[in-house]
């Protein structure tokens, strides 16, 4: 999987490269460390304006084979909060397309069960 991290308004340090790096682990292994999977990630400090605290804006936009395009973003005070967040709702959309996928296959195959019992007249359900 292709990672690239981009950052607005922060500095990308050493300490937090790392941190996205070992969290986006868990979704390079959901993916089957498929090598044409793209996942960009954006840490952004969203205003400068604010008199008390910081907002932080973490998004990650994972595109693979097989049409898997999936986009989350997310808006916290803590900067690894933003990030520990959004991967948690990526990993949460991908395994609800894996099972919507999964469901419909299994629907299919019980449709063309059905149609091949119907196929033999002196059978019976």
């Amino acid at each position: 999987m292709n990672t690239h991290i981009k950052t607005t308004n922060i500095a990308l340090t050493d300490a937090i490269s790392d941190y996205v790096n070992k969290r986006l682990l868990k979704i390079e292994k959901l993916t089957n460390g498929d090598s044409s999977a793209q996942c960009d990630v954006e840490l952004a400090r969203t205003t400068t304006h604010h008199n008390k605290g910081e907002v932080f804006r973490a998004e990650i936009h994972l595109v693979g084979a097989a049409g898997l395009n999936i986009y989350t973003s997310i808006e916290r005070e803590d900067l690894y909060t933003a990030i520990d967040e959004v991967r948690d709702a990526v990993i949460r959309e991908f395994t609800g397309n894996r099972k919507k996928k999964m469901s419909r296959i299994r629907r299919g195959g019980a449709r063309i069960k059905e149609m091949v019992k119907g196929m033999w007249p002196w059978r019976r359900n």
